[in-house]
């Protein structure tokens, strides 16, 4: 029997995982039925149809906030393994709580440099979104400013009764 080593079993496992994406694909190319039409072949097959150009213009703090919360949420990742050796109280009682205490240190440690990181990015002003400057409007009424007084004054008097 040809004993390989871990580099040969990942190997394995890469063309193994390669070669049932591109079967499966292949597959389901000779299986599945070809009808295309007018409506399939739109931009869209919401039944929507495009307004204008999907090239638009987004504010760029989108992609700032999106890439702050996948910071943060990298912490779930980090605290499942602390959390399954914390949780394990035959792990902890058979090394005297050594390994509970450790994980818990280094916890506080990664949730500290988590906050400093939230600080930061606060500091920043990169949680603060961009906001329009008010315009004042540039429209001429016909009504005169003392109609408007009246009305402001008639519904100042109701909100007092």
């Amino acid at each position: 029997m040809i004993e390989l080593s871990g580099f040969a079993v990942v190997l394995l496992f890469i063309i193994g995982a390669a070669g049932f994406v591109v079967t499966t694909m292949l597959v389901g190319k000779i299986l599945r039925p070809v009808r295309p039409n007018e409506e399939k072949n739109t931009t869209y097959e919401s039944g929507e149809d495009p307004v204008k150009s999907a090239w638009g213009v987004f504010n760029i703090r989108f992609y700032v906030i999106a890439l702050i919360f996948l910071l943060f949420e990298t912490e779930l990742v980090f605290l499942f393994p602390w959390a399954t050796v914390f949780a394990n109280e035959e792990m902890n009682a058979s090394t005297d709580g050594l390994w509970g205490m450790f994980s818990l240190v280094e916890t506080f440690i990664f949730i500290g440099i988590l906050l400093l990181g939230l600080v930061y990015v606060w500091a920043k002003g990169m949680l603060d979104w961009v906001k329009p400057k008010p315009q004042k409007s540039t429209y001429r009424s016909r009504i005169p400013a003392s109609a408007y007084a009246h009305i402001n004054q008639k519904s100042y008097e109701k909100k007092q009764a």
